[in-house]
């Protein structure tokens, strides 16, 4: 393909996914398209009566004070004997206040109609954006959420829907204004006077193709300005979560200057947006009073002639500042519409993004009441896109009701198998099976509500313990809330805080211990009374005593559900039902405590090393209590 054929290619795409971008806006009124149509009908009637009202006047002057009215047009000798004639009016000069009170009375009411009506419309449809568009990232696969800025997310869901709002707001019924108030004149204008019609509306053209390329500019600004406002919010997010982080390795200087970098391209890129703003308002001025001058110059010229009544003169002055502001701001609307764009494609790409519930392997779905717990890996690989396999070739079973421990070094795979059967991702190979069925057969909102999960850095929201327990059950009473919490050993801790159950934990559970939090998750996990629990690492941070307690409670619960817990402490996994060891994604061991531990291999070398550990943790407190002593 040569080069020119490549450029008119991208010039076709360009212009294809312009057209697309803008059938996008169309597509997003839908449901309130009559509203805004009533919107711009009423902005029409306002339009109408807002240019009767220096017309009344205009017809007084020319067909009832002149002494000549022979220029007064046929319009103008109706209008005056449906007031009464001549001489009726010159002596109820009331009569035309009455009218100019009363048109620019109904040009109010329809304004406010206008107004009510776009408003309404606009709120409802960006209402509806923002739900449509935080429905959809609750269903994306986690594959996606892997690779996007979270700050760049919030942005699009929040600054970049507003953008669009207030083009809906303001903007769309603009159009209508500034088409009204331009072609509701001529033809009245028309009727008066040809020459100073043409002269009225002669740099029209050339203010709207200045607009147009105004436009251009402003689109492409505005994207380098917006995308750079999500980088810098996805730098303060980040700051934030990270803020303990930030602090214990005294990186504020770093960040501040990082924080600092990105404030200042966007305050760049902000300022050369308002440059463009302000050649375009500084020219587009200088067009309508150059329009405006030509009138009042041509106008002045023709009266002094006597080619010109005072009343045409008053009107044509009077409309041309009327509707010569309204086109300049389609220079606005024009760049409202470019920022429109950009934020709905900033929005579209998300919504574009295929939800996880969408494949193909789900077109025959098996539907069950509920689990009994029975897992079988078989032959599984996994890998995240073109990377080395993090699963190869795995294949175990664990029976309804029996325990699994998952053990290995870090990176081999263990918290992937928790992935998988949560169906956060879906394998490459091989197969899952729950009850016999299929795991990709299943639903997924079905499947994760038979399991509950425990991470090692579990998540709270930032709400009372109480909700926070009550997450996964939400009808659950005291008394199994309290029977939750006891096998978790948080109990005792909960009572502590003054408010109880009622306590509010900050953000992330941040108010809380490492071990509270482990212990407020693992309580949760129980209320939910799950087919499969999944402990991934969720003791780690827990004390050896309170562990041991933990532990015993889970076994004094064996049969309740089917347990899998991936550790690290052999302590953990020790009376597991069934061990499998990890290494580089395969399974390297299988068995029981009893059988790997007399057997060469890596779990023994693991048995021994923290075997090791323990006696110098004993022998060292030993020796510190002889020496207090």
């Amino acid at each position: 393909m040569t080069e020119n054929n490549r450029e008119e290619k991208r010039e076709s795409e360009e212009a294809r996914f312009k057209v697309r971008k803008l059938g996008a806006i169309w597509q997003t009124m839908r449901g309130e398209r009559l509203r805004y149509l009533g919107a711009i009908g009423a902005l029409v009637v306002a339009s109408c009566f807002l240019y009767l009202s220096p017309m009344v006047p205009q017809i007084v002057l020319d067909g009832v004070i002149a002494k000549d009215p022979k220029h007064v047009s046929g319009f103008a000798h109706w209008v005056i004997e449906l007031m009464g004639g001549r001489d009726y009016i010159r002596s109820h000069l009331w009569v035309p206040g009455v009218l100019i009170v009363l048109f620019t009375s109904l040009a109010g009411v329809f304004t406010y109609l206008r107004g009510r009506w776009s408003a309404r419309s606009s709120e409802a449809i960006t209402r509806r954006l923002r739900d449509r568009v935080y429905d959809h990232l609750q269903h994306l696969p986690c594959r996606y959420f892997d690779n996007a800025a979270t700050g760049d997310l919030v942005q699009r869901c929040t600054s970049d829907v507003e953008t669009v709002r207030m083009f809906l707001a303001t903007q769309v019924v603009e159009i209508g204004r500034a088409t009204a108030m331009l072609l509701i004149p001529l033809p009245l204008m028309w009727s008066i006077d040809v020459r100073m019609t043409i002269a009225s509306v002669i740099l029209i053209p050339l203010i709207v193709a200045f607009s147009m390329i105004f436009f251009v500019r402003v689109k492409k600004a505005f994207k380098a300005m917006d995308e750079a406002e999500g980088h810098m919010t996805s730098c303060v997010q980040e700051n934030l979560t990270g803020i303990r982080v930030v602090r214990a390795f005294a990186r504020q200087d770093f960040e501040i200057e990082k924080f600092e970098n990105r404030n200042r391209k966007h305050r760049d890129l902000d300022r050369g947006l308002y440059n463009v703003f302000a050649m375009f308002w500084g020219f587009s001025d200088f067009l309508c009073f150059l329009q405006i001058g030509l009138v009042v110059i041509l106008g002045a010229f023709w009266l002094a002639k006597g080619e010109l009544q005072v009343g045409a003169f008053f009107y044509f002055l009077t409309a041309v500042t009327m509707f010569i502001f309204p086109v300049r701001m389609m220079g606005r609307v024009l760049s409202d519409l470019g920022k429109a764009t950009v934020s709905l494609g900033r929005i579209e790409e998300i919504l574009e993004e295929p939800e996880e519930s969408a494949s193909d392997e789900e077109k025959a779905m098996v539907y069950l009441k509920a689990l009994e717990g029975e897992i079988k890996f078989d032959h599984v690989t996994f890998s995240h896109g073109t990377e080395s396999p993090v699963l190869r070739d795995v294949s175990f079973r664990i029976e309804a009701g029996k325990t699994l421990a998952i053990l290995g070094p870090s990176g081999c795979g263990k918290s992937t198998i928790v992935n998988l059967l949560l169906r956060l991702y879906d394998y490459d190979e091989g197969r899952i099976l729950l009850d016999g069925h299929a795991l990709q057969l299943l639903d997924r909102q079905f499947v994760r509500s038979q399991m509950a999960v425990v991470m090692q850095e579990p998540f709270l929201f930032s709400k009372s313990l109480r909700e926070n327990l009550k997450l996964g059950k939400r009808l659950a009473d005291d008394k199994e809330m309290l029977e939750a919490t006891s096998v978790a050993c948080v109990h005792e801790s909960i009572l502590e805080f003054d408010e109880g159950y009622d306590t509010v934990v900050g953000e992330r559970g941040a108010t809380l211990s490492g071990g509270q939090r482990q212990r407020v998750a693992l309580a949760r996990a129980l209320l939910q009374d799950p087919a499969v629990l999944i402990l991934d690492d969720a003791l780690s941070a827990v004390d050896t005593e309170t562990e041991t307690e933990i532990l015993d409670a889970l076994k004094r619960r064996r049969g309740a559900h089917t347990t899998i817990a991936v550790a690290h402490r052999l302590s953990t996994v020790m009376n597991a039902d069934q061990i499998i060891v990890l290494d580089h994604g395969r399974i390297v061991q299988s068995g029981t405590h009893r059988e790997l531990v007399n057997k060469p291999g890596l779990y023994r070398r693991l048995w021994k090393i923290q075997g090791a550990v323990d006696d110098d943790d004993v022998e060292g407190a030993g020796a510190m209590a002889v020496s207090s002593d």
